[in-house]
């Protein structure tokens, strides 16, 4: 392993060559950005050695780790163009139309897709940090479509990251992450919303909001420029995990209606569980 190109010097792949090069400082890495300023900053951190348009021929891995909506075309573009020891992955939070895009490519065999379950609310190469992806899951989408050699290269790379592998269908993957990623980013989005239209002094809002606010309205602070695309992405199952929780809430404000303060602590006592679910994962 000699070479890797990183397409997408935000959070997620600032982060990816940090730790690269921590585990594996033999390794040349090279990259590109769209924005100037972040392939500046890029270059000004050491997240790359060389900014470059396109990777070198001999290139092991590619990793694309650009917005959502535009790697279907990107992903097109770059296996196109690929020699046959290149692998490229993908690390993108939907996943079931990417695949599809590219299922009947001549060098399907050549790309992994992937999801490192990693981030913060912060975006761009300064938010980059080392040990973001440490101990952390990366899921695989079908598996047995990349081809065995070159998934080898990819393996070493996520072993040497301290990174854990799952396996998933696209179509379970998106589901999953529509619910448990998706649906937290646009309810802590909406939270914000609400809260902004309500207290038109923000010093109120700051005098006022304790640390479950912050907490929960902490996604709020995400890139649009990484989550609209997203919600474009993955519409169908997002908009599934949306009418679910609407449904609840407006369950949950008819008991309020009804002054039903018992049916009420019930609820709250079920939805306890996840404490127990949480708490065994960490």
């Amino acid at each position: 392993m000699k070479k890797i190109h990183i397409v997408g010097l935000g959070l997620l792949g600032g982060s990816f060559a940090l730790a690269l090069k921590k585990a594996k400082p033999e390794i040349k890495l090279t990259g590109f950005d769209s924005n100037p300023k972040n392939l500046e900053d890029a270059l000004t951190l050491g997240l790359v050695d060389e900014a470059k348009n396109q990777a070198d021929s001999d290139t092991d891995i590619i990793i694309l780790a650009t917005p959502a909506n535009t790697l279907r075309a990107l992903l097109q573009e770059t296996l196109d163009r690929i020699g046959p020891e290149t692998l490229v992955v993908d690390f993108g939070s939907a996943k079931e139309l990417l695949c599809k895009s590219v299922e009947d490519h001549p060098k399907r065999e050549q790309y992994l897709a992937g999801h490192p379950i990693a981030g913060t609310e912060y975006s761009g190469p300064k938010a980059a940090k080392a040990d973001l992806l440490d101990r952390k899951v990366f899921i695989i989408c079908e598996m047995e479509k990349t081809n065995i050699h070159l998934k080898a290269k990819a393996y070493e790379v996520l072993e040497a990251l301290n990174m854990k592998l799952r396996f998933m269908d696209p179509e379970e993957h998106d589901k999953h992450l529509a619910f448990v990623s998706h649906l937290s980013h646009i309810t802590s989005f909406m939270l914000g919303k609400t809260v902004l239209d309500k207290m038109e002094d923000e010093k109120n809002i700051f005098d006022m909001a304790g640390s479950g606010f912050a907490s929960t309205v902490r996604l709020a602070k995400s890139s649009p420029a990484m989550w609209a695309p997203i919600m474009q992405e993955n519409k169908k199952n997002i908009l599934e995990a949306m009418s679910l929780y609407i449904a609840n809430l407006s369950k949950f404000r008819d008991k309020i209606i009804a002054d039903d303060y018992e049916g009420i602590y019930h609820e709250m006592e079920k939805i306890n569980k996840i404490r127990e679910i949480l708490d065994l994962g960490g």
